[in-house]
């Protein structure tokens, strides 16, 4: 006993080391955290996650997530001590440029990090999403005799994480859905950069966690290895609560003077402290050396490598007796569309423009998603409670419920239906569906695909990048557009991760109408453009929205957001299709309108109001005035086309007006000579009428383009 406590004694202090080096050589940095969590690192890593750091994308392995994201250095820490591809020298290049040790950890940067994580409690949200899709995939593809998917996500939060008001979107949610493999560690060290969080920080965790229906052990002491093993035993146990165990640890735990103290969280100990805290924790060694006693108590790689491969091993036998089932999720994993991807896009497309249907945007979305979502069982869809409005669900995705056991209820199908379409059924059943759709002959288990997220639009969006993130589902939620304020950052964190997470933005502008300025979205759209690697389409008809979502769903490095109205638009008649998935497209030249002559202005528009600038062209025909009307319903695609596309589009020389219902700001980029749109807030009438009252009308349009002429 004696030496398995020294050899854990070792494992921890490894860790207070290599963190406080570190940030000490970066002068940047937060040691505090990494050095207090190092007993519950020690604990979870040491005996209970199951990893493989010689194959970090390995499917079945258990998810990570330090949601405290500003201690990094515990994760990299991990990573190298474990056996991940993270050298030493990355180690000493903390936070410094191109290094794959960066000051919060970051996806697809350092090998072995499940998620960017930094803003916190995002990424407990994360985490929720991870188990969540991790169920689901159980529910869907594991058979009786063949259990494919079963692995926990654990996550890593501190005060700041279950300060943020996210916390308690994402609480509420694992709860809700029975997540038993989703264990949360919280510090609790009552330190943030402020000083002790008493004054700010009232809350009793257990009693909140345990008010929202999770399974609460402790407080215990964090530094104590046998307790949190013992808890994370407790934690592993349970087949429906959701788990936090609450660890009392000290900041900065073994430095003298600073364990404690804030000033133990954001900045280096200073290299007295240092000299002090190797004394105290009895460690000999220079910065940066490990002694190899501790890399053996912490090598992950033998015990990895049988862990898959024995799963391995069962995969095999998954796919013999399943073939279909075993490549659907292989592909699906893998975040591969179906091979015929391409003819279903050409159908849906087709099929709009053939119908050339008057509806809402966001009607001309559903119509698209009854397409996709019947074609891609990987399409989990969802709706901050707004589902009727938005409009995000179809009759291949019913709603996702759970039995009073946690187990997610199963559906068979309809008689007579196409696969994919499923009513209800005993849950804990396998029934299946048998027959040839967009991944060929598959036995299919029936789940809720349609998510009721409730009034929680930031967790909504948190929760989708951990599906996206977990593998397996394609996530897509919607909300009103002006509540996109809510989970920005959420989408910007998409953006930065490059994850394929899809938003569904209804009720696009003042075209809403009498709800008023509050839900009217005058700045979302042009704000929304700015976020980079965040493509951002405002279709105008049927065959563009459709155009938008085989674009999204197609785009596996970044996210997408569609911006779909309320009210109804008309079908806009078009030469061709192939043009709109540019971004942007000449819809009619001067000729459609009667006038045999080069365009003399360019008229640029979006969404609901690109039959207004087609009017506007129709009635500056009758004056002589030739007009070309571009469409453009994703500014950012068109942003990325070649100069000579741009060029073809935008002709130089011609003057440019750009009409939008919402900021003007963004549209002068593109040298326009007048941008009609509305540079205030929305006012609370019928849309009809508030059109009229911010000008955004044809003949508005007409007018301003014969003053660019006149000058």
């Amino acid at each position: 006993m004696a030496t398995a406590q020294q050899d854990t004694s070792l494992m921890a202090n490894a860790i207070r080391a290599l963190a406080m080096d570190a940030v000490q050589q970066a002068n940047s940095g937060h040691p505090g955290a990494p050095m207090g969590m190092a007993e519950m690192a020690v604990a979870l890593w040491g005996r209970h996650l199951k990893h493989n750091p010689a194959d970090p994308h390995w499917a079945d392995r258990d998810r990570f997530v330090l949601s405290n994201g500003h201690g990094s250095m515990l994760l990299y820490a991990l990573l190298h001590l474990s056996g991940y591809e993270l050298p030493m020298s990355e180690l000493r290049r903390f936070r410094q440029l191109h290094s794959k040790t960066p000051g919060h950890p970051e996806v697809d940067v350092t090998p072995g990090v499940e998620t960017t994580t930094g803003p916190l409690g995002q990424g407990l949200a994360n985490a929720v999403g991870m188990a969540l899709a991790e169920k689901l995939l159980a529910a869907e593809f594991n058979r009786p005799g063949h259990t494919v998917v079963d692995h926990h996500t654990y996550v890593f939060v501190g005060d700041g994480c279950l300060m943020e008001g996210i916390s308690h979107e994402a609480i509420a949610l694992a709860s809700s859905w029975k997540l038993g493999k989703l264990v949360a560690l919280y510090d609790d060290n009552g330190i943030s950069i402020d000083g002790r969080v008493e004054p700010w920080y009232p809350d009793n965790a257990g009693l909140r966690f345990a008010a929202m229906g999770w399974q609460v052990i402790g407080p215990l002491d964090g530094h104590d290895i046998a307790a949190v093993d013992q808890a994370l035993q407790q934690a592993r146990g349970s087949a429906v609560l959701p788990t936090v165990i609450i660890c009392k640890t000290h900041i900065g735990q073994g430095s003298p003077n600073r364990a404690g103290t804030a000033k133990a969280h954001g900045e280096p100990l200073g290299g007295d402290e240092i000299k002090l805290t190797r004394a105290a924790l009895g460690w000999s060694y220079e910065p940066f050396v490990v002694p190899e006693a501790a890399y053996g108590g912490w090598d992950a790689r033998p015990a990895g490598a049988r862990a898959q491969a024995d799963w391995q091993q069962r995969f095999a036998a998954y796919a013999q007796a399943h073939p279909e089932a075993a490549a659907e999720l292989q592909r699906r994993m893998a975040g591969q569309l179906p091979s015929n991807f391409a003819q279903i896009a050409v159908d849906a497309i087709t099929a709009a423009h053939t119908k050339a249907e008057a509806v809402a945007t966001r009607k001309a979305s559903q119509i698209t998603l009854e397409a996709f979502t019947q074609a891609l069982p990987e399409m989990l869809g969802g709706s901050a409670d707004l589902t009727g409005s938005n409009l995000t669900n179809t009759s291949s995705t019913p709603p996702l419920r759970f039995d009073e056991q946690g187990a997610v209820v199963i559906g068979t199908a309809k008689a007579g239906a196409s696969p994919g379409v499923i009513g209800t059924g005993k849950a804990g059943a396998f029934p299946t569906v048998s027959g040839t759709d967009a991944v060929g002959t598959v036995d299919r288990v029936q789940i809720g695909r349609h998510i009721n997220y409730g009034v929680r639009e930031f967790g909504m969006a948190a929760v989708m990048n951990g599906i996206a993130l977990h593998g397996g589902y394609i996530p897509y939620g919607g909300t009103f557009l002006t509540f996109s304020d809510y989970s920005r950052n959420a989408i910007r964190m998409a953006a930065l991760m490059k994850k394929r997470v899809i938003h569904v933005f209804t009720h696009d502008s003042i075209g809403l109408g009498e709800d008023g300025p509050t839900h009217q979205s005058v700045e979302h759209a042009a704000s929304l453009r700015l976020v980079p690697n965040l493509d951002v389409w405002r279709p105008a008809d049927t065959a563009e929205t459709a155009v938008a979502w085989t674009m999204a769903l197609g785009s596996t490095t970044r996210p997408s957001a569609l911006l779909l109205t309320r009210q109804t638009q008309p079908y806009l008649p078009k030469a061709g299709l192939d043009e709109i998935s540019k971004g942007a497209y000449v819809l009619a030249e001067p000729s459609e309108v009667g006038l045999k002559k080069k365009p003399q202005a360019v008229i640029i528009a979006t969404g609901s109001e690109v039959m207004l600038a087609l009017h506007a062209q129709a009635a500056l025909a009758e004056r002589k005035i030739a007009v070309r009307v571009v469409s453009m319903p994703s500014t950012t695609v068109f942003d990325r086309q070649s100069v000579a596309y741009k060029k073809a589009v935008l002709p130089a020389g011609v003057p440019r007006i750009a009409v939008e219902a919402g900021v003007t700001d963004g549209w002068w980029k593109y040298g326009c000579a007048a941008v009609i749109g509305i540079d205030t807030f929305g006012e609370s009438a019928p849309a009809s009428v508030l059109f009229k009252h911010f000008h955004i009308t044809a003949q508005n349009v007409a007018d301003t383009v014969r003053q660019v002429l006149r000058r």
